[in-house]
């Protein structure tokens, strides 16, 4: 997951706005996990709303899909890793 900065940068690319108060609330560390909560992604996408505008909620939506994007990346290279080392430990495969 990429830490606020590079959330900001994104958003600015994007958007051309940084929408930092968004992606600092997303990633509040005592609050992190239950801000990147699918099942409240209408909630909170609604209070971004109102509060800062459409496109806001709507780069609230992206940091979560960067998110998870970042997550099974991550996942997807160590399991590779772990099937690499299994093979190798059978022989059948040279790293």
């Amino acid at each position: 997951m990429p830490p606020v900065e590079k959330h900001v940068e994104i958003s600015r690319k994007r958007t051309g706005k940084p929408y930092r108060e968004v992606h600092e609330w997303i990633d509040d560390p005592p609050n992190k996990n239950e801000r990147h909560d699918l099942t409240r992604v209408l909630e909170f996408s609604r209070m971004f709303e109102e509060q800062y505008g459409s496109e806001a909620a709507r780069e609230y939506v992206q940091h979560l899909a960067d998110d998870l994007n970042g997550k099974f990346s991550h996942l997807v290279e160590d399991v590779q890793a772990l099937v690499d080392q299994t093979l190798a430990y059978f022989g059948a495969k040279k790293i």
